[in-house]
């Protein structure tokens, strides 16, 4: 009975310690209770040994996936490479619970075949080693067992056999190959039939599941720390990331707060960077002011340069090199100027000097007096030097709206200032333009505005400002660290690079 198994070609699962193999049955001992087979493959990789043999304790399952017909001529032990099965009638044998195997069930449900590839021959030398010292349990035999589980699979991808050979495989060298054979290999990889093509798809899901990733990159690391690659930390922490404006040399840590003001501020303000601005009260801020017009920052400097900043930061506002410059000459932008008579107004005549300079039509608004400040005097006669225009009515100024309007119509001291007719009818047109505002020097919170800002620029340190005063941004006017010493503040320019910052509530 035994010998009618002979020649078939079947297919061994041995458990997890040993795996599975396939080849022909070359010799079945009833007697000790082994089977043998001749041009074994263990997880789909070819064994360097001629046969192997298994006890029957050991199976944990046997599949017949090919039985020889009555006009097989192939024999046992046959030198020949063994064809690929090809689904037949399946039996499962299973071992009885004295450890001999019996037939248990046939049936015509055919299950997965196991595919048998085909390698080219290679010289091995004939020793008889166990099956657990054959080969070693690694993931390319796993990987290998659950490629053979799939014909359609094997046949389609035959040509990834070479490159998945067991690691102490030795690849034969090419030869040349004549047409003939080139013929025959290609016939092996693609002459299958559509029709024997199986519909189960590989199961990718589960075969990636096989792959012990923790475990590679483990290794990866062990590597890396005994080779010394690894140039900086260690293997578990990883490096700082930088940004382009970061410095990756190691320096002295950053203190924020690098201005210290002698009374404890109303609000404090922050910049891009971080550093903290305090505001001051503006008795402190007009003694500085003061001292530092005594050691030669005069009145006619600090308006220059109040004007140069505030004309930059409106330049910026109104659309900077993207509109102005020479191929926009259509899009000229109109900026109206507000100003009154006192010093802020000054300061607001010097910055739309600037911009007139810059090719922007500036229209200014300053209420007929009889008599002026000399720096007002001053400031409007390079003014009129200009393309710039200048209105005392609120009649002549613009219908439409502008692109930006500036307010210094408000002083810290004249607050008579608005109940003033021209500057109620001044308010109420900025009110109704819908343009935005951008307030030069606003007076502090406790004062009421008429003019809703959306941006404000503080001189040197910024005041208490409200929330009506906007965005809150802070220009340099040129006051040296002593002077801010001078008066007891303890001073660290914020600007760096620039000379206006926005700074940003806390």
């Amino acid at each position: 009975m035994a010998t009618d198994w002979l020649g078939s070609i079947v297919s061994i699962n041995c458990g997890e310690s040993l795996g599975v193999y396939q080849g022909r049955v070359s010799a079945v001992d009833q007697v000790s209770q082994t089977i043998s087979l001749t041009r074994p493959f263990h997880n789909g990789v070819k064994c360097l040994v001629p046969e192997v043999t298994f006890r029957a304790g050991d199976i944990t399952e046997l599949k017949i996936l090919e039985i020889p017909g009555p006009g097989d001529s192939r024999q046992c032990g046959d030198s020949q490479q063994m064809d690929t099965a090809m689904p037949g009638v399946g039996c499962q044998v299973g071992p009885s619970q004295n450890g001999t195997g019996k037939v248990l069930k046939k049936s015509l449900a055919s299950s997965a075949p196991q595919n048998i590839p085909r390698r080219t021959d290679m010289k091995s030398q004939d020793i008889v080693i166990s099956p657990q010292q054959q080969c070693s349990k690694s993931y390319m035999d796993r990987h290998m067992e659950t490629l053979s589980q799939s014909k359609g699979f094997r046949r389609r991808h035959n040509s990834w056999s070479s490159s998945s050979r067991h690691p102490n495989q030795v690849t034969p060298k090419k030869s040349g190959l004549k047409n003939g054979q080139m013929k025959s290999k290609d016939d092996e990889c693609f002459g299958d039939d559509i029709d024997e093509i199986p519909d189960t798809d590989f199961d990718f899901e589960g075969n990636l599941a096989l792959f012990d990733k923790a475990a590679v990159f483990e290794e990866i690391e062990t590597y890396e720390r005994r080779s010394g690659t690894r140039s900086r930390g260690t293997p578990n922490e990883k490096p700082a990331r930088y940004r382009h404006d970061e410095n990756i040399l190691e320096s002295e840590p950053i203190v924020y707060r690098r201005i210290v003001v002698p009374q404890n501020p109303n609000k404090e303000f922050c910049t891009d960077s971080g550093l903290v601005v305090p505001s001051v009260s503006y008795e402190l801020h007009k003694k500085l002011l003061a001292v530092a017009e005594k050691h030669g920052l005069t009145l006619e400097r600090r308006l220059e340069m109040t004007g140069v900043c505030a004309s930059q930061m409106a330049l910026s506002l109104l659309g900077g090199p993207n509109r102005l410059n020479p191929k926009n000459v259509h899009q000229r932008p109109t900026v109206a100027l507000l100003c009154g008579p006192h010093v802020k107004g000054a300061q607001g005549i010097s910055c739309g000097r600037h911009l007139s300079n810059h090719d922007v039509h500036v229209i200014l608004f300053l209420p007929n007096f009889v008599k002026m400040l000399e720096s007002i005097t001053n400031e409007l006669n390079l003014f009129s030097k200009t393309q710039g225009q200048q209105v005392s009515s609120v009649k002549d100024l613009p219908d439409t709206p502008v692109d930006l309007v500036i307010n210094c119509l408000d002083c810290h001291e004249n607050a008579f200032l608005r109940d003033q007719p021209w500057y109620k009818a001044v308010v109420d047109w900025a009110n109704q333009n819908r343009a935005p505002v951008l307030s030069i020097d606003p007076p502090i919170s406790e004062m009421e505005l008429g003019i809703d800002a959306k941006w404000s620029l503080a001189l040197g340190l910024p005041l208490p400002l409200g929330e009506r005063a906007g965005r809150v941004y802070l220009c340099d006017i040129g006051i040296p660290q002593k002077v801010f010493q001078e008066v007891g503040i303890n001073y660290h320019s914020p600007f760096g690079c620039k000379f206006v910052i926005p700074l940003h509530s806390t």
